[in-house]
């Protein structure tokens, strides 16, 4: 794609770059008034039965993503077109979704001006090894990006590292600002569970919140890996990487039922939303309607998605992922110290 018809595709998305006030409203209370009493209706079907419980916990999970999605654009300034807006409802979801507003602002900011930069990657992303680094790597280095990318860890004790750790604690060197944030939200939401544990029980707390916020972690890192991590995805050393590129061609269309399309604000058109970040969620279908060159974005659907459980490095030579098994024959010829020329671990080379 020409400079120009780069220039001109940015142009087009644009013009949904503008929040809409009473879209944003309308959002946030068909999202989180229903969240606060589906909560409570699982607390009182517990008294009823677990199997009635449980369907409520699912709905509850989803809509805690649907927050997710709110808290996100606010982190981009465009759910509102008032940035104070933004913090102060970006805090609020911050604290319903356990997440650090000005923390994950800045590093989701940082995810967005490095996505797919082979050279910078690191901040706000999924850890990637290319083939070349995988085989040169130590056993240990092997060995701790095999757990890493294990899904049990990734989508069963991600969501823990996450809420219990990552989001609860201030990065080396974080602002006033952003360790401010960071503690506020932190003690809100021990305030809210502290009351919450008084009034209904721990038991009771535990049985509704956890299953739903690990849930909804579970499906929230799902997301943003399988919208990165797809066979063909755009990846590229710094001298030749290009942001429209990695927007379009580096980022997928997820092709959901309409419901999931609803619980997950739209976010599977993450192509889109990566060009123009500052298309708030409820625009970026009729943006990627509105845009045929959008519309040529790699595709995938409930069913395809789950390929890319296997895609676990990169592969330059030939621009695609590939799976451990496909890079063992590589591990051999280095256990062996059979001789490769530079450039020479590719899978093709097998």
């Amino acid at each position: 794609m020409s400079k120009q018809k780069q220039a001109q595709l940015k142009k087009s998305v644009a013009a949904f770059a503008k929040s809409d006030t009473k879209a944003s409203i309308l959002q946030l209370i068909n999202t989180i008034p229903p969240f606060f009493l589906i909560w409570f209706l699982a607390y009182q079907s517990l008294s009823v039965s677990i199997w009635l419980t449980l369907p409520l916990l699912v709905i509850g999970s989803g809509f805690v993503v649907r927050i997710f999605i709110i808290f996100h654009d606010c982190t981009h300034g465009s759910f509102f077109r008032n940035g104070k807006a933004n913090r102060i409802i970006g805090t609020i979801t911050g604290i319903i979704t356990l997440f650090a507003f000005e923390k994950w602002k800045r590093s989701h900011a940082i995810h967005h001006a490095t996505s797919s930069n082979l050279d910078k990657r690191g901040t706000g992303d999924v850890w990637v090894m290319t083939v070349d680094e995988y085989v040169n790597a130590s056993f240990w280095g092997r060995l701790a990006y095999r757990l890493y990318r294990n899904p049990i860890v990734m989508f069963g004790l991600g969501p823990f590292y996450l809420f219990l750790l990552s989001n609860r604690f201030n990065r080396k060197g974080a602002k006033r600002k952003e360790r401010l944030n960071t503690y506020v939200i932190n003690a809100s939401v021990a305030v809210i569970y502290g009351l919450l544990i008084w009034t209904i029980g721990w038991q009771a707390f535990l049985m509704i919140q956890l299953p739903i916020i690990f849930m909804a972690g579970s499906l929230g890192i799902w997301l943003f890996y399988v919208q990165h991590q797809f066979e063909d995805s755009y990846f590229e050393n710094e001298d030749e990487w290009d942001f429209v590129k990695a927007a379009v061609d580096g980022s997928s269309y997820y092709k959901l039922p309409k419901i999931m399309q609803w619980l997950t604000g739209s976010i599977g058109f993450h192509h889109v939303h990566h060009l123009s970040p500052r298309v708030p969620n409820y625009h970026l279908e009729k943006a990627h309607e509105s845009t045929p060159p959008l519309q040529q974005a790699t595709t995938i659907t409930l069913a395809s998605s789950l390929k890319s459980i296997r895609f676990r490095l990169y592969d330059e030579a030939n621009k695609s992922f590939v799976s451990f098994k496909e890079v063992k024959a590589l591990l051999r010829k280095r256990k062996y110290g059979i001789q490769m020329n530079p450039g020479q671990s590719s899978v093709q080379d097998k």
